[in-house]
């Protein structure tokens, strides 16, 4: 059989799965994900065997940094992958839950019944813990599912599939309703995004050329992301010491995932008190810092931040800097410059608090 009449025998495999799905109890559900994340657990070590094959292979390949730490798993990621799956488990079912509901003055009712979407692809680059979650939200809102990983990470996401799968079908899940394609072969991605009337809905995770390539191909409904420049605004009447813990831990922890800070933005009141000590802290964690022209005459012997930087995913340890008039100012630099993904501010004004909720247009404000 060619591929795309294996991929068509998938993913019809998939829609003949949907109405399984979305019977499931909650309780069936719950303890599939249970049996999932414990699955995992008992497998820990088969897994990082897998993963350590891709990262060599990474590594031979001179992959960029932030790519090879989106790639690889340790015992921490992997107990992580086990806590998200029992997690998801605790959650409200989402299926069959009625919101909204009205009194007409004829006396019908009427509400919005949330139930599930049917067939969903995913499209995803690199990072097999991407794997685990998908399985997880898929089955507990009732979808079946067909994957298309990163060939990067062929031997993690193979062996996690295998292993989620075998623990689900045994607490009851329906073998059909999670399917990996395990080619490394791009018109697979081509074939899956010309299956319309069976994928219901694609969703690509990982680069802009990635979204970019889904989104002019795709003849299924799309959900997409953008890149993620994200900021982190320290008001005048920030908690100082809280914004400086914050800072470090949104450069530092994970610089290459799409959530990191790639700009910090500084009131001008308190940047003479707040960016000396900052800037030496980021220094020693090897953060690169590029700065305007106020942030370079309070932190000497900075990189000048050009045009192109506020515009930058960095996706590694490099940090552009800007001092800010007011709050008006770093609403309008995020506004300009940002991705609409996620940008904070630290205040202890409840109104400057409250404006920035309302004004930043992202997808998650804090």
């Amino acid at each position: 059989m060619d591929m795309k009449k294996a991929l068509y025998a998938m993913a019809q495999k998939a829609k003949e799965a949907r109405a399984d799905m979305a019977s499931l109890s909650s309780d069936v559900k719950n303890n599939i994900l249970l049996a999932m994340a414990d699955g995992l657990d008992k497998n820990k070590r088969e897994i990082l065997r897998a993963n350590l094959g891709d990262v060599k292979d990474a590594a031979q390949k001179r992959v960029p940094p932030a790519l090879k730490d989106r790639l690889t798993l340790t015992d921490a990621r992997v107990r992580g992958m086990v806590e998200t799956l029992r997690e998801v488990a605790l959650l409200p079912d989402p299926v069959g839950a009625i919101e909204h509901a009205v009194k007409r003055p004829n006396g019908l009712l009427i509400g919005r019944m949330r139930v599930p979407i049917g067939v969903i692809g995913i499209i995803y680059e690199a990072r097999p813990n991407v794997t685990a979650d998908c399985i997880g939200l898929s089955l507990k809102s009732g979808n079946a599912l067909i994957l298309r990983g990163g060939s990067e990470a062929m031997r993690s996401n193979t062996t996690i599939v295998r292993v989620l799968k075998d623990a689900g079908v045994k607490a009851g899940l329906p073998a059909s309703a999670v399917n990996f394609i395990d080619t490394t072969d791009r018109k697979a991605v081509d074939i899956m995004l010309g299956m319309s009337g069976i994928i219901d809905l694609v969703i690509p995770r990982g680069g802009e050329s990635l979204i970019r390539e889904v989104v002019e191909k795709a003849k299924v409904p799309v959900i997409k992301h953008a890149k993620g420049v994200c900021h982190v605004y320290v008001d005048e009447e920030a908690d100082l010491n809280m914004a400086e813990e914050i800072v470090y831990n949104a450069k530092v922890q994970r610089p290459g995932v799409c959530n990191a800070m790639e700009t910090l933005l500084v009131h001008k009141d308190i940047a003479a008190r707040f960016l000396p000590h900052m800037a030496k802290r980021l220094k020693s964690a090897s953060v690169e810092l590029r700065g305007c022209a106020v942030t370079r005459s309070i932190v000497k012997g900075m990189k000048a931040a050009t045009e192109a930087d506020w515009y930058e995913e960095y996706l590694a340890l490099i940090l552009s800097v800007r001092v800010v008039d007011s709050l008006d100012q770093a609403i309008m630099h995020i506004g300009t410059y940002g991705s609409m993904h996620s940008d904070a501010i630290v205040t202890a004004n409840y109104a400057h608090a409250m404006r920035f909720m309302r004004e930043v247009d992202s997808a998650c404000v804090y």
